[in-house]
């Protein structure tokens, strides 16, 4: 019996060791760029030994790898919660412009993801394809929305592919080119105006999609969403790998 309990312990500070090497490694990869950054860059910020690392995961590429499934597990688990709370009885324009919007809300607060993925795109070593490869029932619940809208909508038919890269070209916007989003509603001020702040200025930009999708979906006055944060949007979900949620990160 011991020996089991000596067992699970060990296996239980792998998978801790594992996941501390995973949030320190999606850090450096996002604020120094996945090309710059060394297994030993890793290993001294994790506080772990360079032959751990290897040991754990093999090579850089393999870490990229295993964040890129712990995402891609995050979302599966937070597209079910959104699908999960959406109200019902509802047209399928409303379920499909709220489930956009709980989404996107998502994308712009916790950065790392978007982050993560636009680095991957300079990359050479076909990360950015290692994460699209991996879309599997995440395309099926997205795509059943859109089904159903289209049904009902057969004159006003919506790409589900077009929606989600608008989300993608908002949500990296916000992500990497914080600076001008916040100097757009900040570059006719005066002595006398008061200076956005980069949360409403977030929110600005939250408002522009919103105002958009409203439009694209047809959603009638009731249905508007007019959150004063994100956090309204936000769904409490775990996630194995916890990057860190910071509006101001680089």
């Amino acid at each position: 019996m011991t020996v089991k309990k000596q067992g699970r312990r060990s296996a239980k500070d792998a998978e801790e060791t594992q996941i501390q090497i995973m949030a320190v490694a999606a850090e450096l990869f996002c604020t120094s760029g996945y090309e710059r950054v060394s297994l030993r860059n890793i290993s001294e910020k994790a506080g772990v030994s360079h032959s751990l690392i290897r040991h754990h995961f093999g090579s850089k590429e393999k870490i990229w790898h295993a964040i890129s499934d712990c995402l891609h597990n995050y979302f599966q688990s937070y597209i079910s919660k959104v699908i999960q709370e959406l109200p019902k009885d509802v047209t399928p324009n409303i379920s499909i412009y709220l489930f956009t919007m709980h989404l996107f809300s998502n994308m712009i607060h916790f950065r790392r993801p978007i982050q993560l993925l636009s680095d991957s795109v300079r990359q050479e070593d076909n990360l950015v394809d290692y994460f699209i490869s991996n879309g599997g029932s995440l395309e099926d619940e997205i795509g059943k929305l859109a089904d159903q809208y289209n049904d009902t909508n057969p004159d006003n038919i919506v790409n589900i592919n077009e929606i989600k890269w608008q989300m993608i070209m908002y949500a990296n916007g916000a992500t990497c080119l914080t600076p001008f989003m916040e100097s757009t509603w900040n570059e006719n001020e005066n002595e006398n105006e008061t200076v956005t702040t980069p949360e409403e200025a977030l929110m600005k930009h939250w408002q522009m999609f919103n105002s958009q999708m409203i439009s694209q979906f047809g959603v009638e006055e009731e249905w508007k969403l007019n959150p004063i944060s994100l956090e309204e949007l936000i769904y409490d979900v775990p996630c194995k790998w916890k990057y860190n949620p910071e509006h101001n990160e680089s």
